[in-house]
C-alpha cells in the first residue's frame, strides 16, 4: 500500500493521505523537553505567568501567548503533579472557533507553538484528540497538546523575565539621563540667545549635540544607548561650563549663575532695585521672621544693586495676602488670568502666586536661569508680578517673544530702570470695565 501510494502521489501526498505528522527537529526538541517533566509543586498559574513574563525577551507574539493561554483553560492542578502529565485535548473545530481562525491557520499556529518549544503533540492512533479522567480527576489516557515543556522551562522563563526587566529598567534610566541632558542644553542655548552672547564654540557644541541626539534614535538596548547618552551628558556639561565662562567674562556676577533659585533663599532679605522709593506697603515679604529681623537691622543702611543705591525706611509686618506694590494677590490674578490654571483657590497668597508664576514661565518661554535671575534681582514676589504683567499682554505686543520681553525687564531691573507701577496701572485701566475690585481706594502715583 505504501509503495503504491509513493508511486502515485509522492511523499508529500502520502502525509496528506495518512494524516501522519512529519518529524522535524523542533518536534524532536519539544518531545525531549516533555520527557524531562517529573511533576512537582508547579501550578498551572505559575507556569503560565512565567511564560508570559518572558515572552517579550524571547520575541513570542501576543497571538501565540493567547493560544497557549486558551489551552491552559483545559488543564487542572492535578495534571502537574508527579506521575501525571498536563495534556489537553480541545478539538480542532473548537480551537478554530474560539480563536477566530480558519482550520489552516490553526494548523500553522499549532506548528508554531511546537517550534517555540512550548507544547509537544501527542497523537492518537486514529489521529483524533481525546482523553479521559478517573473518578479523582486524574488523566488516564489523553492525546492532544502536552504542556509539560513550559513547566520544564519555568526556571529559564523566570531568569529571562528578570533579565528583561533589568534591561528595560536600565534603558529607562538611560533615556531619563538623555532627557536631563537635552533639557540642560535647551536652557543653555536659550540663555545664550536671551543674553545675546557671542561665543565661537557655540556652533560646534550645537552640532555635536545634534549628532549625539541622532545617535539615540532607533536604539532600544542598553549596549547601543550607553555611549550616545554619555556623549550627550559630556556635551551638556561642556556647554554649561562655556556659558558660565562667558557670563563671567561679560561682567555678570558669578553668583547669578549659581544662586538662581526660583523659590528664593531662606533667611536672606530680598534686595529690591527699582527707581521708586520703597513704600511700607510695597515691601517684599520675607519667608520667615529671621528675614524681617535681618532687614530691620539694616534700616538706614545703604542697599546697593548695580549702580543704584537706595535707603530703606521701615518694614512693617504684613500677611501673605496683603498688598504688595499696592496690589493684592487676588487682584493680580484678575489682571493676569493666565495664573488661574496654576492656582488651587481664587484667593491665593503671595507664595502661591510665586509658585504659579514658576509654572507659568514655561508657557511664556522663560528659561529657568532667567527666572532665577529675576527672583534674585527683583525678589520673588516682584518677579512674579513682572511675569504676570507679561502674560497679560497680547502676542502682538512683543517684538520677539514673551521670554525676550521678560529678559528685557530683568535687564532694566539690573540697571534700576524698571518701573512696574506704570505697568500695573496700565493693566488696571485696561480691565476697569471688567469689574476689577480696587479696594485699596488710592490712586496710583506713577514714579518718575
Amino acid at each position: 500500500m505504501t509503495d503504491e501510494l509513493c508511486g502515485q502521489y509522492g511523499r508529500k501526498n502520502i502525509d496528506a493521505q495518512t494524516g501522519l505528522r512529519r518529524i522535524t527537529p523542533a518536534m524532536l526538541s519539544a518531545d525531549n523537553l516533555a520527557k524531562r517533566f517529573l511533576g512537582g509543586e508547579i501550578t498551572p498559574g505559575q507556569a503560565l505567568a512565567a511564560l508570559k513574563s518572558a515572552a517579550p525577551h524571547f520575541g513570542i507574539s501576543p497571538r501565540a501567548i493567547h493560544a497557549v493561554d486558551w489551552l491552559f483553560r483545559f488543564t487542572q492542578p492535578q495534571d502537574w503533579l508527579p506521575g501525571c502529565r498536563p495534556i489537553v485535548w480541545p478539538s480542532a473545530s473548537m480551537q478554530a472557533a474560539e480563536l477566530g481562525l480558519t482550520a489552516t491557520h490553526v494548523k500553522r499556529l499549532n506548528r508554531h507553538l511546537v517550534e517555540l518549544g512550548l507544547v509537544a503533540m501527542r497523537d492518537s492512533p486514529n489521529r483524533k484528540r481525546y482523553g479521559r479522567r478517573d473518578a479523582r480527576g486524574r488523566i488516564v489516557e489523553a492525546y492532544g497538546f502536552d504542556l509539560s515543556p513550559i513547566a520544564v522551562r519555568i526556571d529559564e522563563f523566570r531568569a529571562a523575565a528578570e533579565a528583561y526587566r533589568a534591561e528595560r529598567a536600565a534603558i529607562a534610566l538611560l533615556r531619563r539621563r538623555a532627557t536631563i541632558a537635552r533639557n540642560s542644553l535647551r536652557q543653555t542655548w536659550q540663555t545664550y540667545q536671551e543674553r545675546q552672547i557671542e561665543d565661537p564654540v557655540l556652533a560646534g557644541l550645537q552640532a555635536a549635540a545634534t549628532l549625539a541626539s541622532r545617535a539615540l534614535r532607533g536604539n532600544d538596548t542598553r549596549a547601543t544607548l550607553t555611549q550616545p547618552v554619555v556623549t550627550l551628558e559630556t556635551i551638556a556639561a561642556t556647554a554649561r561650563q562655556a556659558l558660565e565662562m562667558m557670563l563671567t567674562g561679560q561682567g555678570v556676577a558669578g553668583s547669578n549663575s549659581v544662586e538662581m533659585v526660583p523659590l528664593g533663599h531662606k533667611n536672606v532679605p530680598h534686595i529690591t532695585a527699582t527707581n521708586q522709593t520703597l513704600d511700607p506697603t510695597d515691601t517684599v515679604m520675607a519667608q520667615d521672621k529671621c528675614n524681617f529681623v535681618a532687614v530691620r537691622e539694616n534700616v538706614g543702611k545703604s542697599v546697593v544693586s548695580g549702580e543704584v543705591e537706595k535707603k530703606v525706611t521701615s518694614l512693617p509686618d504684613r500677611h501673605d495676602r496683603g498688598t504688595l506694590m499696592k496690589i493684592r494677590p487676588d487682584e493680580l490674578v484678575q489682571i493676569a488670568p493666565r495664573l488661574k490654571c496654576y492656582l488651587k483657590r481664587a484667593s491665593p497668597s503671595w507664595p502661591e502666586i510665586v509658585d504659579a508664576a514658576d509654572w507659568l514661565r514655561h508657557d511664556l518661554g522663560v528659561s529657568k536661569p532667567l527666572w532665577g535671575d529675576a527672583c534674585v534681582t527683583m525678589g520673588r514676589e516682584r518677579a512674579a508680578i513682572a511675569l504676570a504683567i507679561v502674560s497679560a499682554k497680547p502676542p502682538e505686543h512683543f517684538t520677539s517673544s514673551a521670554g525676550g520681553y521678560f529678559a528685557g525687564m530683568v535687564a532694566k531691573s539690573h540697571s534700576g530702570n524698571l518701573n512696574l507701577d506704570r505697568s500695573i496701572w496700565g493693566l488696571r485701566e485696561g480691565h476697569s470695565g471688567k469689574g476689577i475690585n480696587q479696594s485699596s481706594g488710592k490712586s496710583m502715583r506713577v514714579a518718575t
